[in-house]
């Protein structure tokens, strides 16, 4: 056994009887990412509790109803707080949308594993872009590192079994087939034809690997995860984080472009918020929409104690949005 399992064995040990959300003693760590050993798949941890609550929130609200019927709405949830025991919810998870900039993160992915594969020279130019990529959501920057990496390369990576990211036969998933810029070829997904898709199912799958260390390796799994931390547009999933949990750690990416609205986060605090949430919405709203998710989704999480009701109440005002952010 390694000293890094024995270590994490005594912290489970010592940490046992704390209690966390909702009121059970569980294993904890105070830093991510998990142990690897203990990373569970998404399709065994579906849960009935979770599942019912999530899906009793979209049904009292007409708006989310609607939507969702339509399958203009896809949301995923995934309770981090049991790390040993994870808990799995969605609306509409394997069905896939366009979904923006959200994919960039596939575009993260196939770059660090070119890195790890020797073909891709890690220096500060790739650096910068992938900061500014993730970060910022800059178009230009993702353009630059998709011809450093090639759509043939991503869609490889998404593909590959130990990651398992898109497969036309369980619903798509993760795909990258156009730069981000005005003009240029096209390398359309498989199943729908789109051009930058996810499916909430397989964004919380890659959200749930970058949390136990199982991206790429466990040192370019750090490295993706510096990149995603601390995103600098203040809109969405992140305004309301900022409202209710300013100082917890928060991993993520978003996307926009005319009626698509996206968001996906690993949110990691001290206050039992300790969750993975993904929306993918088709909606002159959906901006405001996922404000106002991360209040329902701790409602479903049952962490309603934590949240102030005056601090998620949705600013009615339309945020300025770059297209692609």
């Amino acid at each position: 056994m390694s000293l890094k399992s024995i270590y994490i064995l005594v912290l489970m040990v010592l940490f046992s009887n704390i209690q966390i959300g909702i009121g059970q003693s569980v294993p904890y760590l105070d830093a991510l990412p998990f142990e690897s050993s203990m990373y569970q798949e998404l399709s065994t941890k579906k849960d009935a509790v979770l599942q019912l609550s999530l899906e009793k929130i979209v049904a009292k609200n007409k708006t989310y109803a609607k939507l969702a019927a339509q399958k203009r709405l896809a949301i995923g949830l995934v309770d981090l707080r049991q790390m040993d025991n994870l808990r799995y919810a969605s609306i509409n998870g394997k069905h896939m949308m366009y979904a923006a900039s959200l994919p960039k993160i596939a575009v993260l992915l196939t770059a660090m594993e070119a890195v790890s594969e020797e073909c891709l020279n890690y220096d500060d130019a790739l650096k910068k872009d992938l900061r500014l990529m993730i970060a910022k959501s800059n178009n230009a920057a993702t353009t630059r590192v998709i011809e450093r990496v090639g759509f043939d390369k991503i869609a490889s990576v998404m593909r590959d079994d130990k990651y398992d990211l898109y497969d036309k036969n369980k619903g798509g998933g993760l795909w990258v087939g156009k730069k981000y810029a005005k003009a240029g070829k096209k390398k359309p997904d498989p199943l729908k034809g789109l051009s930058h898709a996810a499916t909430v199912e397989q964004v919380c799958r890659f959200y749930t690997m970058l949390a136990y260390g199982k991206l790429v390796t466990p040192e370019y799994n750090v490295e993706m995860m510096k990149y995603m931390k601390d995103p600098e547009i203040n809109h969405k999933f992140v305004k309301t984080f900022n409202k209710i949990a300013p100082e917890a750690d928060i991993y993520r990416k978003s996307g926009s472009w005319r009626t698509f609205h996206c968001d996906s986060a690993l949110i990691f605090g001290d206050d039992g918020r300790r969750y993975i949430l993904v929306a993918l919405i088709d909606s002159p709203k959906g901006s405001g929409i996922c404000s106002r998710l991360v209040r329902d989704a701790e409602i479903a999480l049952d962490l309603r104690k934590y949240v102030g009701q005056n601090d998620l109440d949705l600013d009615n005002k339309k945020p300025k949005i770059k297209p692609g952010t």
